[in-house]
Protein backbone atom coordinates (compact mmCIF):
# COMPACT_ATOMS: atom_id res chain seq x y z
CA UNK A 1 0.00 0.00 0.00
CA UNK A 2 1.36 3.26 -1.19
CA UNK A 3 -0.15 6.16 1.02
CA UNK A 4 0.10 9.16 -0.26
CA UNK A 5 0.20 12.91 1.83
CA UNK A 6 -1.80 15.83 0.76
CA UNK A 7 0.49 18.06 3.06
CA UNK A 8 -2.01 20.87 2.97
CA UNK A 9 -4.93 19.56 3.03
CA UNK A 10 -3.58 17.34 5.97
CA UNK A 11 -2.49 20.80 8.01
CA UNK A 12 -5.83 22.07 7.58
CA UNK A 13 -8.15 19.04 8.38
CA UNK A 14 -6.04 17.21 10.72
CA UNK A 15 -4.68 20.21 13.04
CA UNK A 16 -5.79 17.93 15.87
CA UNK A 17 -2.64 15.32 15.18
CA UNK A 18 -0.38 18.21 16.06
CA UNK A 19 -2.80 20.22 18.91
CA UNK A 20 -2.88 16.74 20.63
CA UNK A 21 0.42 16.53 20.74
CA UNK A 22 1.36 19.39 22.55
CA UNK A 23 0.62 18.11 26.15
CA UNK A 24 3.00 15.34 24.80
CA UNK A 25 6.20 17.96 24.74
CA UNK A 26 5.46 18.52 28.33
CA UNK A 27 5.49 14.56 29.57
CA UNK A 28 9.09 14.63 27.09
CA UNK A 29 10.56 17.85 28.57
CA UNK A 30 12.89 19.05 26.41
CA UNK A 31 15.97 20.42 28.07
CA UNK A 32 18.13 23.08 25.95
CA UNK A 33 21.06 21.47 24.23
CA UNK A 34 19.58 17.97 24.03
CA UNK A 35 19.60 16.22 20.99
CA UNK A 36 15.98 14.41 20.34
CA UNK A 37 14.57 12.82 17.51
CA UNK A 38 10.86 13.62 16.38
CA UNK A 39 10.02 9.93 14.97
CA UNK A 40 7.54 10.55 12.12
CA UNK A 41 7.71 14.03 12.50
CA UNK A 42 4.53 14.63 9.53
CA UNK A 43 4.77 18.66 8.71
CA UNK A 44 7.46 19.59 11.70
CA UNK A 45 4.74 21.58 13.79
CA UNK A 46 5.64 19.46 16.84
CA UNK A 47 9.43 19.68 16.51
CA UNK A 48 9.59 23.44 15.98
CA UNK A 49 8.02 23.26 19.24
CA UNK A 50 10.28 20.91 21.10
CA UNK A 51 13.22 23.13 19.22
CA UNK A 52 11.67 26.37 20.64
CA UNK A 53 12.56 25.13 23.67
CA UNK A 54 16.10 24.86 23.27
CA UNK A 55 16.83 21.53 22.00
CA UNK A 56 18.26 20.37 18.55
CA UNK A 57 15.52 18.12 17.28
CA UNK A 58 15.85 16.14 13.76
CA UNK A 59 12.40 15.58 12.64
CA UNK A 60 12.58 11.95 10.25
CA UNK A 61 9.18 10.61 7.99
CA UNK A 62 9.02 8.47 5.42
CA UNK A 63 6.79 10.40 3.28
CA UNK A 64 8.95 12.73 0.91
CA UNK A 65 5.69 15.31 0.80
CA UNK A 66 6.06 15.59 4.95
CA UNK A 67 9.40 15.94 4.81
CA UNK A 68 9.81 18.65 1.95
CA UNK A 69 6.64 21.01 3.64
CA UNK A 70 8.21 20.35 7.03
CA UNK A 71 11.27 21.57 5.67
CA UNK A 72 10.04 24.57 3.55
CA UNK A 73 7.95 25.50 7.11
CA UNK A 74 10.60 25.37 9.30
CA UNK A 75 13.97 25.74 7.89
CA UNK A 76 16.14 26.26 10.46
CA UNK A 77 15.17 22.60 11.40
CA UNK A 78 16.74 19.28 9.84
CA UNK A 79 14.52 16.91 8.69
CA UNK A 80 15.63 13.58 7.05
CA UNK A 81 13.44 11.26 4.48
CA UNK A 82 14.44 7.96 6.25
CA UNK A 83 12.02 4.62 7.67
CA UNK A 84 11.29 4.59 10.83
CA UNK A 85 11.17 0.80 10.85
CA UNK A 86 15.13 1.07 9.78
CA UNK A 87 16.63 4.07 10.28
CA UNK A 88 19.39 4.31 13.35
CA UNK A 89 20.77 7.99 13.94
CA UNK A 90 24.33 8.63 13.34
CA UNK A 91 25.05 9.88 17.13
CA UNK A 92 22.91 8.19 20.03
CA UNK A 93 20.14 10.73 21.20
CA UNK A 94 19.06 11.97 24.59
CA UNK A 95 15.41 11.49 23.54
CA UNK A 96 13.25 10.02 20.96
CA UNK A 97 9.42 11.65 20.48
CA UNK A 98 6.50 10.20 18.53
CA UNK A 99 3.25 11.70 18.41
CA UNK A 100 0.64 9.81 16.35
CA UNK A 101 2.88 8.17 13.75
CA UNK A 102 3.61 3.85 15.13
CA UNK A 103 0.32 3.31 14.44
CA UNK A 104 1.87 3.73 10.30
CA UNK A 105 4.77 1.32 11.53
CA UNK A 106 3.57 -1.94 11.10
CA UNK A 107 7.18 -3.64 11.79
CA UNK A 108 6.84 -2.98 15.33
CA UNK A 109 9.96 -5.11 16.09
CA UNK A 110 12.23 -3.36 13.44
CA UNK A 111 10.88 0.14 14.48
CA UNK A 112 11.62 -0.50 18.21
CA UNK A 113 15.21 -2.21 17.60
CA UNK A 114 15.84 1.47 15.43
CA UNK A 115 14.47 3.40 18.32
CA UNK A 116 16.28 1.87 20.67
CA UNK A 117 19.54 1.83 18.89
CA UNK A 118 19.34 5.60 18.45
CA UNK A 119 18.93 6.02 21.71
CA UNK A 120 21.97 7.13 24.29
CA UNK A 121 21.89 4.90 27.37
CA UNK A 122 19.42 6.92 29.83
CA UNK A 123 18.03 8.02 26.88
CA UNK A 124 14.13 8.29 27.06
CA UNK A 125 11.46 7.33 24.60
CA UNK A 126 8.41 9.47 24.35
CA UNK A 127 5.11 8.71 22.34
CA UNK A 128 1.34 8.49 21.73
CA UNK A 129 -0.38 6.63 19.25
CA UNK A 130 -3.01 4.23 18.04
CA UNK A 131 -3.86 1.40 20.44
CA UNK A 132 -6.16 -1.75 20.51
CA UNK A 133 -10.22 -0.54 19.38
CA UNK A 134 -8.03 3.09 18.17
CA UNK A 135 -10.89 3.73 15.26
CA UNK A 136 -13.08 0.37 15.46
CA UNK A 137 -15.56 1.30 13.54
CA UNK A 138 -13.33 2.04 10.58
CA UNK A 139 -11.36 -0.84 10.96
CA UNK A 140 -14.76 -3.29 10.97
CA UNK A 141 -16.70 -1.24 8.53
CA UNK A 142 -13.87 -0.86 5.45
CA UNK A 143 -13.94 -4.56 5.39
CA UNK A 144 -17.56 -4.88 5.08
CA UNK A 145 -17.86 -2.13 2.55
CA UNK A 146 -15.11 -3.50 0.32
CA UNK A 147 -17.22 -6.90 0.22
CA UNK A 148 -20.13 -4.99 -0.71
CA UNK A 149 -18.88 -3.85 -4.23
CA UNK A 150 -16.98 -7.28 -4.71
CA UNK A 151 -13.64 -5.63 -3.54
CA UNK A 152 -12.79 -7.78 -0.07
CA UNK A 153 -9.54 -9.23 -2.32
CA UNK A 154 -8.18 -5.38 -2.77
CA UNK A 155 -8.35 -4.47 1.15
CA UNK A 156 -5.11 -4.15 3.26
CA UNK A 157 -5.49 -2.68 6.48
CA UNK A 158 -1.96 -0.34 6.98
CA UNK A 159 -1.86 0.05 10.55
CA UNK A 160 -1.00 -1.42 13.21
CA UNK A 161 -2.78 -0.94 17.14
CA UNK A 162 -1.45 -2.81 19.43
CA UNK A 163 -2.66 -3.42 23.13
CA UNK A 164 -1.00 -1.38 25.95
CA UNK A 165 1.01 -4.58 27.39
CA UNK A 166 1.94 -5.87 24.13
CA UNK A 167 3.99 -2.89 23.47
CA UNK A 168 5.22 -2.41 26.77
CA UNK A 169 6.66 -6.10 26.91
CA UNK A 170 8.03 -5.60 23.17
CA UNK A 171 9.97 -2.25 24.22
CA UNK A 172 11.06 -4.20 27.37
CA UNK A 173 12.27 -6.96 24.91
CA UNK A 174 14.52 -4.31 23.57
CA UNK A 175 16.10 -3.07 26.17
CA UNK A 176 13.88 -0.04 27.42
CA UNK A 177 12.15 0.26 30.96
CA UNK A 178 8.68 1.28 30.90
CA UNK A 179 7.61 3.50 33.34
CA UNK A 180 4.55 4.81 31.80
CA UNK A 181 1.98 2.99 29.55
CA UNK A 182 -1.39 4.07 29.50
CA UNK A 183 -4.23 3.38 27.00
CA UNK A 184 -7.33 5.54 27.00
CA UNK A 185 -10.19 6.54 24.75
CA UNK A 186 -9.84 10.27 23.09
CA UNK A 187 -12.95 10.84 20.65
CA UNK A 188 -11.33 13.33 18.27
CA UNK A 189 -13.91 16.06 17.13
CA UNK A 190 -13.31 16.62 13.28
CA UNK A 191 -12.87 19.51 11.05
CA UNK A 192 -15.46 19.95 8.13
CA UNK A 193 -18.43 19.96 9.63
CA UNK A 194 -20.73 16.91 7.55
CA UNK A 195 -17.87 16.45 5.35
CA UNK A 196 -15.42 15.87 7.75
CA UNK A 197 -15.84 12.27 8.42
CA UNK A 198 -14.82 11.95 4.06
CA UNK A 199 -12.42 14.22 4.37
CA UNK A 200 -10.88 11.94 7.30
CA UNK A 201 -11.28 8.87 5.43
CA UNK A 202 -9.90 10.79 1.99
CA UNK A 203 -6.48 11.81 4.05
CA UNK A 204 -5.71 8.38 6.19
CA UNK A 205 -7.33 6.06 4.44
CA UNK A 206 -5.94 7.20 0.68
CA UNK A 207 -3.50 4.48 0.54
CA UNK A 208 -6.29 2.01 0.80
CA UNK A 209 -9.00 3.68 -0.80
CA UNK A 210 -6.40 4.00 -4.53
CA UNK A 211 -6.63 0.84 -5.43
CA UNK A 212 -10.33 1.22 -6.30
CA UNK A 213 -11.93 3.11 -9.34
CA UNK A 214 -12.81 6.35 -8.59
CA UNK A 215 -16.62 4.63 -8.81
CA UNK A 216 -15.56 2.02 -6.40
CA UNK A 217 -14.24 4.49 -3.99
CA UNK A 218 -17.48 6.85 -3.80
CA UNK A 219 -19.29 3.86 -2.95
CA UNK A 220 -17.35 2.97 -0.05
CA UNK A 221 -16.75 6.71 0.89
CA UNK A 222 -20.75 6.79 1.04
CA UNK A 223 -21.47 3.02 2.39
CA UNK A 224 -19.18 4.35 5.33
CA UNK A 225 -20.56 7.32 5.73
CA UNK A 226 -24.11 6.13 5.85
CA UNK A 227 -23.83 3.43 7.94
CA UNK A 228 -21.19 5.49 10.75
CA UNK A 229 -23.69 8.38 11.16
CA UNK A 230 -25.44 7.77 13.75
CA UNK A 231 -22.63 6.88 15.93
CA UNK A 232 -20.03 9.24 15.20
CA UNK A 233 -22.05 12.01 14.12
CA UNK A 234 -22.72 14.30 17.12
CA UNK A 235 -23.83 17.59 17.28
CA UNK A 236 -23.11 18.55 14.33
CA UNK A 237 -20.02 17.53 13.36
CA UNK A 238 -17.90 13.81 13.57
CA UNK A 239 -15.96 12.73 16.45
CA UNK A 240 -14.06 9.80 15.95
CA UNK A 241 -13.31 7.05 18.06
CA UNK A 242 -9.81 7.21 19.01
CA UNK A 243 -8.43 4.88 21.62
CA UNK A 244 -4.61 6.66 22.19
CA UNK A 245 -1.29 4.50 23.90
CA UNK A 246 0.95 6.58 25.70
CA UNK A 247 4.58 5.50 26.65
CA UNK A 248 7.43 7.19 28.68
CA UNK A 249 10.50 4.25 28.79
CA UNK A 250 14.18 4.69 29.37
CA UNK A 251 17.01 2.70 27.72
CA UNK A 252 18.66 0.34 30.06
CA UNK A 253 22.37 0.20 30.40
Amino acid sequence: MNQQWNTQTYDTDMAFVSQFGESLIELLHPQPGEQIIDWGCGTGDLAAAIAARGATVTGIDASAEMIQTASDKHPHLSFVLADGQTYVAEQPVDAVFSNAALHWLTDANGAAASIVASLRVGGRFVAEFGGLGNIASIVAGLPQAFAAIGCSHKLHLPWYFPSVGEYATLLEKHGLTVDLALCFDRPTPLEGLEQGFQRWLNTFADGILSVLTPTERAEVLSSMEQKLKSKLYQDGRWVMDYRRIRIVAYKRS
